[in-house]
């Protein structure tokens, strides 16, 4: 039987399953005003956003167009330098007459709206188990320690960077990963990870997908099946049919 101080030691040394900054339970769906987000910052989509929200819109029933309300946060997000404001929820609302509360509803259950600034890149490491089994651990701590010793939660002094830890992000034949922006970077070690970064840092857009050689998730050790030219329609046809 441990005793009590083995039994602390190895509780320390044990990794939880998130080491995310916990946030305070009614800072997911309660609101409260602040110098940079409040209704009485004006937010509306600029003239090109407006038309693809116009477009989007006119893919729904008139009577159905608050099923836009998805993309349409997506688009308003997206403008407001990656996150959702109150304003915008509001702007949403109003432009397709339904009331601010749905529109709240909907911000505060997908974890893809940020409720909050985020950096210039918002960096998503995922940490589920593939990606566990694969290393994203030591990919966390890279990216963390890269930049600068921050911890998951939390943005870069210099406003560029946002780091958090996500669940899965349906790579998993390519972990360890993470997602920076839209893009995918797969077959991560701590070397890419850095070089990656780098680039960001110099204003630079590293290549996505795998950084390891192969192109999309195939064998990285070659073939194991369907390795010879496979047989298919005028393959062994009669000459006359050729």
């Amino acid at each position: 039987m441990l005793s009590r101080s083995a039994l602390s030691r190895s509780i320390l040394r044990t990794r939880l399953f998130s080491s995310s900054r916990p946030a305070r339970s009614d800072a997911l769906f309660v609101h409260r005003d602040t110098p940079y987000n409040n209704p009485k910052i004006a937010f509306e989509f600029t003239p090109e956003n407006l038309k693809r929200a116009q477009e989007i819109i006119s893919h729904y029933p008139p009577q159905y167009k608050k099923a836009a309300v998805i993309p349409l946060l997506d688009l308003g997000q997206r403008q407001n330098k990656g996150w959702t404001s109150i304003s915008v929820m509001n702007y949403v609302a109003n432009l397709l007459e339904m009331p601010p509360m749905r529109v709240y509803e909907v911000a505060t259950f997908y974890t893809m709206f940020n409720r909050e600034p985020i950096g210039e890149h918002f960096v998503q490491v995922c940490t589920t188990t593939p990606c566990m089994l694969r290393g994203s651990t030591e990919i966390l701590d890279t990216v963390c320690g890269h930049l600068g010793g921050i911890k998951p939660g939390q943005t870069t002094k210099d406003g560029k960077f946002t780091v958090i830890e996500v669940e899965c992000q349906g790579a998993c034949s390519n972990a360890p990963m993470f997602v920076v922006g839209d893009d995918f970077y797969e077959d991560l070690t701590p070397q890419s990870t850095k070089k990656i970064l780098d680039a960001f840092k110099k204003g630079e857009k590293p290549k996505p997908g795998p950084q390891s050689g192969r192109l999309t998730s195939e064998n990285s050790a070659g073939l194991t099946a369907l390795s010879s030219k496979p047989y298919g329609p005028g393959e062994f046809c009669l000459p006359e049919f050729q």
